[in-house]
């Protein structure tokens, strides 16, 4: 039940990462916003189609103990991915701050030298925000989201165990 509501939140994830889409102006598409949305969509992409791992294989056959064991394996690989891209996901909405509040500034001119001092102010709330993305955060986040939600977190791997996990994958 647990693996569903996981891979459930992490397909949810997935489709508000695809709704953040835009067009960058000619000229623009470097710019930091719009590069790490196109990042956040290579990276949702990458964890939607990156295949199972259930780690070393053990030749224990089908003892309760090795079932539990592989389920507990794919619970840490699907809380895995929902960690990561929940991670994208920030960065996303991040950049979509940045979009919206460039768009703002410039209302559909082209930058010049009276915007400088605003649009620092709009880079600059993107690096901050960025860097307010940390795995504790994300982890804490998550939680509170499924405690909320009413649902059994005592079997959930901890931050250290996720980190491990996404460590070996690489």
């Amino acid at each position: 039940m647990r693996v569903a509501e996981v891979m459930n939140d992490f397909r949810t994830i997935q489709h508000r990462i695809q709704q953040y889409r835009v067009n960058p102006p000619q000229g623009q598409q470097q710019l930091t916003g719009y590069a790490i949305l196109r990042q956040c969509h290579a990276e949702a992409q990458g964890l939607l189609s990156a295949n199972f791992n259930a780690g070393p294989a053990q030749s224990s056959g089908s003892s309760p103990e090795a079932l539990k064991r592989q389920l507990q394996r794919v619970l840490i690989d699907a809380s895995a991915r929902r960690f990561r891209v929940q991670k994208v996901y920030l960065r996303a909405v991040a950049a979509m701050r940045w979009v919206q509040g460039r768009n703002q500034i410039l209302q559909g001119q082209q930058p010049h030298a009276g915007h400088a001092a605003a649009l620092q102010r709009v880079e600059n709330a993107l690096a901050a925000e960025l860097a307010a993305i940390t795995d504790d955060r994300i982890v804490n986040e998550l939680r509170q989201k499924d405690w909320s939600a009413g649902h059994y977190l005592a079997e959930d791997p901890s931050l250290a165990t996720l980190q491990s996990w996404i460590r070996s994958q690489h």
